[in-house]
């Protein structure tokens, strides 16, 4: 660990991880309620627990972001943080309002609108949050002189994710002009400025991981944002085809909606030459695997299965089925659940004990995680071409149309467990190495100055 101020990411990296554990804990409840029967029927039904694991995610992937940004932005900076102090009282006051807000949920106590079922209290603490930690990292910039690349990608993705995050603050009485501003917030998130971050941490871990040249990896970085901004934007009509809105959204939604994994093709490019180019020197393997994985699973879940139902002929079947928990859960995962645990894995060494190699315990996890995510977005994506059928096209009623495809949520609930256990390793591997926070010289460094740069 370079800077002392460095060890405030720990402490976030923790509560992401319990954060994380709570909300697999939710979403295998809610897979469970699928088969039945249901003991908990009136106690946590389905539309609870399942409210409470899709916030969850957006919680533990922000903390996560929040953590990984204190590790990297005093690293490239070359400073300390400005106020770990802010630093501290932004993480408890992010915590407590999680979790009042999952209290809250229990009592139906939400908005109601998908995954922006926060009540205004907690949107107002978040908005606090956010602006406590742009300033702490704006001046953290600031106070150094020095803004590389790599850095500004991140903070754009970070300041547009808080300004977007705005139209949330907003109740409208009409159902579709409603569903028309979440997408402003949840579309321009997930399939916009959150890539930004991904992009951002991507070039980080690249350059720290491969000893690839700065340069050429921050010229990748322009391509990955500019196609962001060319598909994520007006790929966003992808949401609007059947809630109201004019015809004319739907070949705008068709056209951007399939140029969207251009962007993610370009990052795994980007990941795969870095590699190419500097090999597998770096001792921390584990964080490389973590690293390319995220591209590549990003290119597979957020990129080719979200053009397989986002087109508008095939979307008027597919919308609102499982074939879009599909795409969310394997999108998700690789795009911004395994990035975080990329910067974890990178960070963690220098913060503990633990080997910066990596143990047999952390390999155990990225395979069985990979593993049991691949096997649940099979799972979903063969109920959901079966529920698509049946209900679709046959025009079954949905109850009888679950009983028919009942056999998939038993193979999502082994596949899920699978995956979990893989999640509970690396929670383990987390937190069986006490934090030792020594400043050292920065080997990463002094390798990147020994390495012939590539031309």
């Amino acid at each position: 660990m370079r800077y002392k101020s460095q060890s405030v990411a720990y402490w976030y990296f923790a509560v992401a991880m319990a954060l994380f554990g709570l909300q697999l804990v939710f979403g295998l409840l809610s897979a469970a309620k699928y088969l039945g029967p249901d003991p908990l029927l009136y106690i946590l039904p389905f539309d609870v627990t399942k409210v409470i694991h899709t916030n969850l995610l957006i919680v533990w992937v922000l903390t996560g972001f929040m953590g990984a940004t204190y590790w990297m932005v005093p690293d490239e900076s070359r400073t300390e943080l400005h106020s770990t102090k802010l630093a501290y009282v932004q993480l408890v006051l992010w915590t407590v309002m999680g979790v009042l807000t999952v209290i809250g949920y229990l009592f139906r106590y939400g908005t109601g609108n998908k995954l922006l079922e926060q009540p205004l209290p907690s949107k107002i603490v978040i908005v606090i949050v956010m602006l406590m930690f742009l300033y702490n990292i704006a001046m953290t910039i600031k106070k150094s002189g020095r803004l590389t690349t790599t850095e500004g990608v991140l903070m754009g993705g970070l300041g547009l994710a808080a300004l977007l995050y705005l139209p949330a603050l907003l109740e409208f009485e009409n159902y579709t002009v409603a569903i028309f501003y979440r997408w402003w917030t949840i579309h321009l998130w997930v399939e916009g400025v959150w890539e930004m971050i991904q992009g951002g941490f991507l070039a980080y871990l690249l350059i720290r991981l491969s000893g690839a040249d700065r340069e050429v990896m921050e010229k990748w970085l322009y391509v990955i944002v500019g196609l962001v901004f060319i598909a994520g934007i007006l790929g966003t009509a992808h949401h609007y085809y059947w809630v109201g809105v004019p015809s004319y959204w739907l070949p705008i939604g068709g056209v951007f909606s399939a140029l969207e994994p251009v962007a993610l093709i370009g990052m795994s490019i980007y990941a795969y030459s870095a590699i190419r180019r500097s090999g597998l020197a770096h001792p921390n393997k584990l964080a490389l695997h973590w690293t390319v994985g995220s591209a590549v699973f990003t290119l597979f879940g957020a990129g080719l299965l979200g053009l397989a139902h986002t087109f508008p002929s095939v979307n008027k079947w597919t919308h609102g089925t499982l074939i879009t928990a599909m795409h969310g859960h394997a999108a998700f995962y690789g795009a911004y659940a395994m990035i975080v645990l990329a910067m974890i894995t990178y960070a963690l060494p220098a913060m503990t004990r633990r080997p910066e190699e990596g143990t047999a315990l952390g390999y155990a996890s990225f395979w069985m995680q990979i593993a049991g995510m691949f096997g649940m977005t099979l799972s979903f994506a063969t109920a959901g071409i079966g529920q698509v059928y049946l209900e679709r096209i046959m025009g079954m009623g949905y109850l009888d149309a679950q009983l028919k495809i009942q056999i998939h949520f038993v193979m999502l609930i082994i596949t899920a467990s699978i995956f979990t256990i893989g999640v509970a390793l690396f929670i383990i591997d987390f937190f069986r190495h006490a934090p030792s926070f020594e400043l050292t010289r920065d080997p990463d460094a002094e390798r990147q100055r020994a390495r012939p740069q590539a031309a």
